[in-house]
């Protein structure tokens, strides 16, 4: 039982970056209808900028978290602006070639800029863990959890509190008639991306601290963040949300209980089987049709 404790905690501590990673990119797809191939990229970007802010500039580690969330958010809406604008309107197959080169291009700039030798970022917090009864959990994993549960209420309360939140649901369900009602569709599309792109970044800022920053740490990382939209259903942000926690709970209980080898294969084995069962995932709406 005090095993399986330990499990449930650290589930729910990688949950809530997987949730941030699972958001972000349901968020884009389900307004703008694109593919992001860049998502892993960003999410490595996000974890060289804190490495950047922490362990060369010297800044303030709570500090330097922002400051990645922030160059996610710039870098987003420049490949938004960029790479996205001049195609829309194009078929999905050239949207997604184009993305796809800019993830290539994004992680082979990581390795040029920082070469191929790991990357560890220095922490505040002290190595002895906080333990309470038979659950031992360190300080920073703790603060990475609370910091992505306040990332995943803030971006709940800018969907469904906010102007640009409305307007951005707006064009979820009709582009065309959000832009009749006088929404600046072209705007919507760039703060989604560049939100999308932020919780990706926040998503490897966090987790740099934890293991270690490397140019191809965002190849697994993207997998795992498409494993979670298709497993919470397409445009569902709440099923987004879920999925990155079912996902990482699935991981933690086969590496506990089966092998550590099979930690990533256990949670695409746990999505198969739902997909065979309900193909549009956990929590896909039902939609009418005609």
């Amino acid at each position: 039982m005090n095993e399986l404790i330990q499990h449930l905690v650290n589930a729910l501590i990688l949950g809530g970056t997987y949730a941030l990673l699972g958001i972000g990119l349901t968020l884009i797809f389900g307004i703008m209808n694109v593919v992001n191939f860049t998502h892993g990229a960003l999410y490595t970007v996000g974890a060289y900028v804190m490495y950047l802010a922490v362990a060369a500039l010297g800044l303030n580690f709570f500090l330097a978290l922002p400051v990645a969330i922030l160059g996610g958010l710039l870098l987003g809406a420049a490949i938004e602006f960029v790479l996205l604008r001049p195609f829309r309107g194009s078929d999905i197959d050239t949207t997604m070639l184009v993305m796809i080169g800019a993830g290539i291009i994004l992680q082979s700039g990581t390795l040029w800029t920082f070469g191929g030798v790991a990357k560890a970022i220095p922490s505040p917090f002290p190595e002895a863990p906080l333990q309470v009864g038979p659950v031992s959990v360190s300080w920073l994993r703790l603060f990475v959890l609370g910091a992505a549960l306040a990332l995943i209420a803030l971006t709940y309360a800018l969907i469904n509190r906010t102007k640009l939140g409305l307007a951005m649901r707006a064009a979820f369900q009709d582009s065309d008639t959000a832009a009749l009602m006088g929404v600046d569709v072209r705007r919507i599309y760039t703060a989604t991306f560049a939100l999308g792109s932020s919780l990706a970044a926040a998503a490897g800022a966090l987790l740099g601290p934890v293991y270690v920053v490397f140019p191809q740490m965002g190849g697994l990382a993207e997998l795992k963040a498409f494993a979670i939209v298709i497993l919470g259903g397409l445009g569902n942000v709440t099923g987004a949300a879920i999925g990155g926690f079912i996902l990482a709970l699935a991981e933690e209980l086969g590496a506990g209980y089966v092998s550590s080898g099979y930690r990533d294969a256990m949670g695409f084995l746990i999505i198969i089987a739902v997909l065979l069962y309900k193909p549009t995932g956990l929590f896909a709406k039902a939609e009418r049709i005609g």
